[in-house]
């Protein structure tokens, strides 16, 4: 319907919104085509910074830094098991002696056992109910997706990442053949809007009556207003074009990463239009003895409505407790009191951000576009500023370097506000509000001459290494710590004629310079070899480093005593890569370069003569003996003898 309306009221190309784009597209240029090369001479070749992207990886700094710097504290709480006509419950101390208990109020095991003893000869194994307090109170469904929401909830509930949710997406939006052609399942997947269309509305409703029953369609459809800072909408929310098509009718077409999707999307959709869940909650509070006073909670879903169909999910903050019932109690009523218990606890730091959390974060502070998200993630991993770990970022030490030379040297450009800023001036050209020509004139001629001054008052080291109080235990030089070609490490500044290092986390105190490998001496330059270690584990290296560059591997080769088939003098040998997988070559290795992955056997093959089987694992054939000679397609299943004729 709205297309066939715009076309039939067709207007001019508005050229506040092409200025705009053109404009978002310029600045993007001049950041990343000037702070890249930069990069490149300052830190090492590869590396890119961007006007979104750079602010992104310093929430990831800041978030490590944050965790790094943390203390962790103890503290404890008290809970009382109790008991009602054979239905458990628990409550926790919230009062002691007239005070309230803050977190902090109990902080060691000694003081949690003398409140504890004190609570049980006050309380004599019972506690009285003094009051209780019932409460009913309404949740309301989620909005319809936007791009951002999608993506975390995806991240959430299915373990996608923002790449693999937007690919995915794509494929829903651009058609599926469903048995009749190829149709469009969902609505455009990039967008801030949280709109429906009157008629999308009217179908999801007509959906929920029949299908979920009258009494969970509102009187009125549900409208929801856009939250997301600087929002273009262009577009409706994410829905599914039309909600006829249920989940469990596609599924024999969509494959299961698409079925997983366009099912969170259906519900989503749904349950954005149907009637708010009732809850009925109660807080019961428990004297004991005039002492203490204990707290229980619990609720109960009296009628779940969107809940039927969908309920969304929960990022860092604690999720929710599940819901408990409570016996019923009433004031003044005595309750058993089976146990006290001490529990101990300690704070945690802040978690580090998962893909979830960051766009979150981003949308939040209105960096950004929706578009722009998967992309951004994608770069951080792909230039290596950022590891994936437990699905949660941690900053690599290049991460860190850059984070640090940029926050440093272009402040205002990695300044979050600054960003947000500028996207609210591009939304101002959008309305016609800017002109942008003065907006990109104003902003290069300040960043431009940010980066000339860094580029010739800021050397290599300065950026690259960090200066430490410590004295180099060999010479007695400075150490400093610096970026090696994978990671930092702590160095002595009197390199190369002093080649000391350790590694950051190594304990100064047990630092010790390079083991010399005993009776062993380079055959190259009849240097002391040494015992390093590298990205791949140890090995033994020359100590005249660089000048000499002879390495030898720690693991060494496995003689298999099979006669090398193509040279004919040397024996296969087993090895291991630096990956650490297992292969198989000739020991003349580099004159002569035959190589196999599966082990070989000395038998000849009964098809070509081939000198040599190898023995193959598969999950389908089992083991077996292959010819490893191509065109050669011999195979023979290896089974084991059987004297005993057991089977």
């Amino acid at each position: 319907t709205a297309v066939q309306a715009a076309v039939e009221t067709p207007r001019d190309i508005s050229m506040d919104l092409v200025n705009a784009q053109q404009a978002r597209r310029a600045l993007d240029y001049l950041v990343g085509f000037n702070l890249s090369p930069l990069l490149w001479r300052k830190i090492r070749r590869g590396l890119s910074a961007g006007r979104v992207q750079s602010p992104a990886l310093r929430m990831i700094v800041e978030r490590e830094e944050e965790i790094e710097k943390f203390v962790s504290q103890e503290y404890w709480d008290i809970v009382a098991e109790s008991e009602v006509e054979s239905q458990h419950f628990t409550a926790k101390l919230i009062h002691y002696q007239g005070e309230k208990l803050e977190q902090f109020s109990i902080t060691t095991a000694d003081q949690a056992e003398v409140i504890k003893k004190e609570l049980e000869r006050a309380a004599n194994g019972q506690l009285r109910v003094a009051r209780v307090e019932k409460k009913q109170r309404k949740r309301n469904p989620a909005a319809p997706f936007i791009t951002s929401t999608l993506q975390q909830e995806a991240a959430r509930k299915l373990g996608f990442t923002a790449q693999r949710t937007m690919r995915t997406a794509q494929q829903l939006y651009e058609g599926v053949d469903t048995g009749q052609g190829a149709v469009g399942l969902i609505s455009y997947m990039r967008t801030d809007s949280v709109h429906l269309a009157a008629e999308a509305i009217s179908e999801i409703r007509h959906l929920i009556g029949e299908r979920y029953g009258k009494a969970n369609v509102p009187d009125e459809p549900r409208l929801y207003k856009t939250k997301a800072k600087n929002a273009q909408e262009a577009h409706e929310a994410i829905r599914p074009t039309s909600v006829i098509r249920v989940p469990e009718t596609l599924k024999e077409f969509l494959n299961p990463e698409q079925y997983k999707l366009y099912d969170l999307i259906w519900k989503r959709t749904v349950a954005s239009q149907m009637v708010s869940a009732t809850i009925d909650t109660v807080a019961v509070d428990l004297d004991c003895g005039g002492v203490g006073l204990f707290r229980a909670n619990g609720s109960v879903v009296v009628d779940p409505g969107f809940m039927l169909v969908y309920k969304e999910g929960l990022d860092d903050s604690k999720a929710e407790e599940d819901d408990r019932l409570l016996p019923p109690l009433e004031e003044g009523q005595a309750v058993s009191l089976n146990a006290l218990i001490c529990n101990q606890h300690f704070t945690e730091p802040p978690p580090r951000y998962s893909e979830a959390t960051l766009i979150k974060s981003l949308e939040d502070h209105g960096i950004g576009r929706p578009s722009t998200y998967a992309a951004i993630i994608y770069t951080l991993q792909h230039r290596e500023y950022v590891a994936l770990e437990n699905k949660r970022f941690k900053p690599t030490d290049v991460g860190r370097i850059v984070n640090k030379f940029l926050t440093m040297h272009f402040t205002q450009y990695v300044d979050y506000d600054f960003t947000a800023k500028l996207e609210d001036e591009l939304d101002d050209i959008s309305r016609g509000e800017q002109e942008w020509v003065p907006l990109l004139t104003d902003f290069w001629q300040h960043f431009k001459h940010q980066v000339d001054e860094v580029a010739e008052t800021v050397k290599r080291s300065d950026v690259t290494q960090e200066a430490l109080d410590e004295k180099c235990p060999d010479c007695g030089k400075p150490l400093s710590i610096r970026l090696g070609r994978h990671s930092r490490f702590i160095g002595c500044t009197g390199y190369p004629e002093c080649s000391y290092t350790r590694s950051v986390d190594e304990d100064k105190s047990s630092a010790v310079s390079a083991d010399i490998v005993e009776g062993r001496t380079c055959p190259q330059c009849s240097g002391p070899l040494q015992l390093k270690t590298g990205r791949y584990g140890k090995f033994i290296g020359c100590s005249s480093y660089p000048n000499c560059k002879f390495i030898e591997s720690l693991n060494k080769p496995v003689d298999t005593g099979v006669d090398c088939p193509e040279c004919h003098e040397g024996h296969i040998l087993k090895r291991k890569s630096r990956m650490g997988k297992i292969f198989f070559s000739c020991g003349r290795y580099p004159d002569c370069k035959y190589a196999l992955w599966n082990e070989p056997v000395q038998e000849a093959c009964p098809k070509c003569a081939w000198p040599l089987l190898t023995i193959k694992v598969t999950k389908k054939h089992g083991t077996e003996l292959v010819c490893p000679h191509k065109p050669c397609d011999f195979k023979k299943p290896m089974i084991d003898e059987d004297p005993d004729g057991k089977g």
